[in-house]
């Protein structure tokens, strides 16, 4: 990643030194683009006409495009009254959430607000978002379409509206607690405290970066005020299906980062395997084999079926800690390993401790499952590591 910041000067000099600007900003924008070279001259030109009369700010744009959109936003920046940084990712790790998160990183005020780079969010916003937040005391402050004053005008079509009414209902549904005071998740335009962000903790995918800081780092107050969405000025949407898969496998990871939640998921992938396994015991019985051999080939049908949904539902995330092939060999020997657990376990419980055979299988499965679970959890998918340095040098213009 690279970084450049430009600076105002006087009309026809040089920029200055970031060291000489007299008035440090008090709110942050930071701009995730990505190939929006037709937006960034007319939104860097609202900003100035918005923003500094009311607060003092900088602007830091993110930038992961593969046009000349970072040439783009130097030229514009030479003209623009406040400090205005280009960090360019050769590498768009988590996508346009991960751009936030480096923007976050690299934020020099006590407040930031988020915004695209499309201009379909109001600059003229950011003083009101930064100001409800100081009256109110609030973290973190949402410029939301569903409240009163708001609208999703900007919106193309039925099934865009549609599509983000059904993910603003999705999110609310498995979120009730976390997302309690915030009517539109699915906004990308807010403002929220330098001190309330723990960018650490945060894991994003895709670019509903605002989900992602709700649910892992929520503060504990929030706002929010009512806006429109505009017209996209120039360029595409890039709200595309690819998205919206990435959203969801983002939603599964977010309901799926407590033990507990976990867990449930992991029992509820293990019975789906029973479809797989007992279609594969009627099969092999049906061609003539006998049905000890067949049920334990059959199991490993069902063996397979539960290791790629945990592979791309549960454990996504932590799957380059090991080889594929080490993480499925491992997870085979926890999986078979059940079955020649559970008879012995079955006859302790029955001759030792007097259990009648059903109440005995039943806890048997209970206490294999979880043990399965643990195990699969420590012996296949160890957390990552925490990676060190950085993959970009820094510099300054």
């Amino acid at each position: 990643m690279s970084q450049e910041s430009i600076v105002p000067g006087e009309l026809g000099d040089p920029a200055v030194r970031a060291s000489e600007v007299p008035e440090p900003a008090a709110v942050t924008v930071v701009v995730p683009t990505f190939n929006e070279s037709g937006n960034v001259r007319r939104l860097l030109r609202l900003i100035t006409e918005s923003v500094p009369a009311r607060l003092p700010c900088e602007v830091v744009f993110v930038d992961d495009s593969t046009d000349d959109t970072p040439d783009v936003i130097r030229e514009a920046a030479l003209d623009c009254p406040f400090p205005v940084t280009v960090l360019h990712r050769e590498e768009p790790v988590g996508g346009l959430g991960g751009a936030v998160v480096e923007g976050l990183k690299a934020a020099g005020s006590d407040w930031i607000v988020v915004m695209d780079g499309d201009c379909q969010h109001p600059p003229a916003l950011v003083p009101d978002l930064v100001a409800t937040g100081e009256r109110t005391g609030a973290g973190l402050v949402v410029a939301s379409r569903y409240i009163e004053g708001g609208s999703r005008a900007g919106l193309a079509g039925g099934y865009r509206i549609a599509v983000s009414r059904a993910a603003t209902w999705l999110t609310k549904a498995l979120f009730p607690r976390l997302l309690h005071g915030i009517s539109d998740p699915m906004s990308g335009f807010f403002a929220i405290r330098r001190s309330e962000v723990t960018a650490d903790v945060l894991k994003p995918l895709g670019y509903k970066i605002l989900l992602e800081l709700a649910v892992r780092s929520r503060p504990e107050t929030v706002a929010e005020v009512p806006f429109v969405f505009q017209d996209r000025y120039a360029g595409e949407s890039k709200s595309t299906a690819r998205e919206g898969a990435r959203f969801l496998r983002h939603l599964a990871g977010l309901r799926t980062a407590s033990p507990l939640a976990r867990m449930v998921v992991f029992g509820l992938i293990g019975l789906t395997g029973f479809v797989p396994n007992l279609a594969a015991l009627w099969a092999l019985t049906e061609a003539g084999l006998h049905y000890l051999p067949a049920e334990i080939a059959a199991n490993q049908f069902g063996v397979a079926w539960n290791f790629l949904l945990i592979e791309r539902l549960l454990f996504r995330d932590r799957r380059r800690h090991r080889h594929w092939a080490d993480r499925t060999v491992r997870f085979a020997l926890l999986a078979n390993a059940d079955l020649v657990l559970r008879i012995p376990l079955i006859a302790l419980l029955v001759g030792e401790f007097g259990l009648a055979v059903l109440p005995a299988t039943a806890l048997a499965l209970v206490i294999t499952f979880v043990l399965r679970f643990v195990g699969t959890e420590a012996l296949v998918y160890l957390p990552r590591r925490s990676r060190t340095g950085s993959r970009t040098a820094r510099s300054t213009v």
